[in-house]
């Protein structure tokens, strides 16, 4: 991870935002991977192929920014037909931790090491790059992905087709309560939204080669234009990021028991102990989700019945 060469900077920020505002406030960006081999419509139909299914999420392009996670449509394709058929399909997708292939792993830390030697560091764990993801997305025209919010910070890179990113501030919590970040985190990423959010947004538009930084928890909807678009998200986990999932996940569960919690950082000391126990059982368990059928079992003892909600059907 850490002798990776990069020779000119993957990603660039304007007016420094990479020192200024990166990792506090979202930013616009510019990349040079919009010709990239990899992340062309055969090369991720042939990912789409390989991944587990688990890994693969898709349904019908023509839903709600507010959608009801009981009420979004389906699409009647395997996935690789759908990215074969993104044009007229009807469909959004994402393929997710993409990280688990060689190749896109490469590609992920290369991205992130350029951006770490712009802010001053030799490695991407110097820079707090940790847990390296990677999730691309492929969407048919005028799609629309929800309002929904994400658990780690990410780099939101821009392939084919025009497409409109709009964020909102992470701390008014007007927009998202507490109560709504840890069941967007735990049981379904959408959330509700009412028109009257529009004017705190700030919007991207974007086309090839653009992007945008997304801070954590930073909520944000998503739609494309008149032709098909993809994108892909390389996201990081920082050491605090997973400590703050941790208790969300942990304070879900006991939610589900009859047990609701405090938000993270209310109660410290609570905190420390829950984490303690939580991570605990969580490597406990850990060889057992090598099973598709495992992690799915596993996903609904803590997660509770809607936790599978992307496999139905499977």
């Amino acid at each position: 991870m850490n002798s990776v060469t990069a020779v000119a900077p993957v990603i660039t920020a304007g007016n420094d935002a990479l020192k200024r505002d990166f990792p506090l406030k979202p930013f616009a960006i510019r990349h040079r991977l919009a010709s990239h081999p990899l992340l062309s419509l055969p090369r991720i139909a042939e990912l789409a192929a390989k991944l587990p299914r688990d890994l693969i999420e898709y349904n019908s392009g023509k839903v709600a920014i507010s959608q009801d996670p009981d009420a979004i449509p389906s699409v009647d394709l395997d996935p690789v037909e759908v990215v074969k058929r993104i044009e007229t399909a009807g469909a959004w997708m994402v393929l997710k931790r993409v990280e688990n292939s060689p190749e896109y792993r490469q590609l992920l830390e290369d991205t992130l090491l350029s951006v770490a030697r712009a802010r001053g560091f030799n490695s991407l764990l110097d820079a707090g790059f940790e847990q390296v993801e990677g999730f691309i997305f492929v969407s048919s025209p005028n799609s629309t992905t929800p309002f929904h919010l994400d658990s780690e910070d990410n780099f939101f890179v821009h392939i084919h087709g025009e497409k409109f990113f709009t964020i909102f501030d992470n701390n008014d919590r007007a927009i998202v309560s507490d109560d709504e970040i840890e069941r967007s985190m735990t049981k379904h990423r959408n959330l509700k939204y009412d028109e009257s959010f529009a004017p705190r947004g700030t919007e991207f538009h974007l086309f090839a080669g653009d992007g945008c930084y997304v801070p954590y928890q930073w909520p944000h909807w998503v739609r494309t234009a008149g032709s098909f678009s993809i994108s892909m998200a390389i996201t990081w986990k920082t050491r605090e990021v997973r400590r703050l999932n941790d208790l969300h996940f942990f304070n879900s569960m006991l939610r589900g028991v009859g047990l609701p919690q405090q938000p993270p950082g209310r109660q410290p000391v609570r905190d420390a102990l829950k984490l303690v126990f939580y991570r605990a059982v969580t490597t406990a368990i850990k060889p057992l989700r090598a099973s598709l059928a495992m992690r799915r079992v596993l996903r609904r003892i803590a997660l509770g019945k809607r936790a599978n909600y992307y496999l139905k059907g499977v």
